[in-house]
């Protein structure tokens, strides 16, 4: 069996779960990747046989999206790389929320599955924000098209939703408390961040962001470039975290039972969803880092962490799941 597994490269956490697929999905056949976008920055082993530009997130330094960024960023040859898009080469065609492979199977009548944490707002039942926002909840129930959807979110919100994909390093870990607090907000700067987190002088943070390239320590900070081994040791390691409204690190978080703080991106309603999901769990939700941080931060290191987050399904249980669901193309 031929399978074409498409990633929306946007973020790490794609890649990041379609790293911790791989193994089993070889299982069942031969996986060519295809990744689009180019706002990850892991380096993947994964053996990525397509890539493109694709579409692409940018963020202000003060922590919203950066739309201007966005619309430059787009490419006028995504429909002629959909009808290239060798999709008819493959039996089974699997779609991490990526645009291009989702036109490419419209274009030439394909059948796909859109699997991953956005398709769990295919489902009415999963958490949205109280934000109105009518373009962000386009973007995640009509932006990718597929014939069927298994969907991932932190709770079973509906029957085809499942908990999340979690790293073996992380499900074999012990986790320990050093004392330091994890910190990961690409949508602000470091030069935003700074004097916030200068200020809370008891506390050492481990700012992992792009604007390094190597390690640099200043007081109480450590800033760390993005890697992937790096950052769950910290994340391992750590009192709490405190980091951007994704899914893929809460979800670590939750499960290593570490404190957490979660600031989603500024009108990324997709993120705001996701914050107002972990509320329900009990988590810590700020709208934006303020004048009232340092308040909010004191507050929230103080207080004892009794959130309960367990896992009902194993990586290789999903992958089976998502198999026996997936709609098989007659290959060209």
């Amino acid at each position: 069996m031929k399978i074409f597994y498409a990633i929306q490269g946007t973020g790490n956490g794609h890649i990041s779960r379609a790293e911790q697929l791989y193994p089993y999905l070889q299982k069942h056949g031969e996986v060519d990747f295809f990744l689009s976008g180019s706002n990850a920055q892991l380096q993947s082993p994964l053996p990525i046989k397509y890539k493109s530009n694709g579409i692409s997130l940018h963020y202000k330094n003060t922590g919203g999206m950066d739309y201007g960024k966005i619309s430059k960023s787009l490419s006028f040859n995504i429909y002629k790389e959909a009808k290239t898009l060798p999709i008819e080469n493959y039996d089974v065609i699997i779609n991490d929320f990526e645009f291009i492979t989702s036109l490419a199977c419209s274009l030439k009548k394909k059948k796909s599955i859109q699997f991953g944490h956005q398709a769990s707002f295919q489902s009415k039942l999963t958490p949205r924000a109280n934000t109105f926002n009518p373009l962000g909840n386009w973007v995640l129930n009509k932006f990718v098209k597929s014939t069927d959807y298994l969907g991932l979110h932190f709770e079973s919100y509906d029957k085809n939703i499942f908990n999340p994909i979690i790293k073996d390093e992380i499900i074999n870990a012990t986790p320990i408390d050093n004392g330091h607090i994890t910190v990961y907000l690409p949508q602000y700067s470091i030069a935003f961040l700074s004097p916030y987190l200068l200020t809370q002088s008891k506390f050492n943070f481990e700012v992992f962001t792009k604007e390094v390239t190597q390690v640099k320590k200043y007081k109480n900070l450590t800033l760390l470039p993005i890697d992937n081994k790096t950052f769950t040791n910290s994340l391992i390691q750590c009192h709490g975290i405190i980091t951007a409204g994704g899914f893929e690190t809460p979800a670590e978080a939750l499960y290593l039972k570490k404190k957490l703080l979660s600031i989603p991106i500024l009108n990324h309603f997709e993120q705001e969803c996701n914050g107002a999901a972990m509320q329900k769990l009990g988590v810590t939700v700020i709208k934006k880092i303020d004048k009232k941080f340092n308040q909010i931060f004191t507050k929230w290191v103080q207080v004892e962490n009794k959130i309960q987050f367990t896992l009902t399904h194993s990586t290789e249980e999903i992958v089976n799941l998502l198999m026996h669901q997936v709609p098989f193309n007659q290959v060209a």
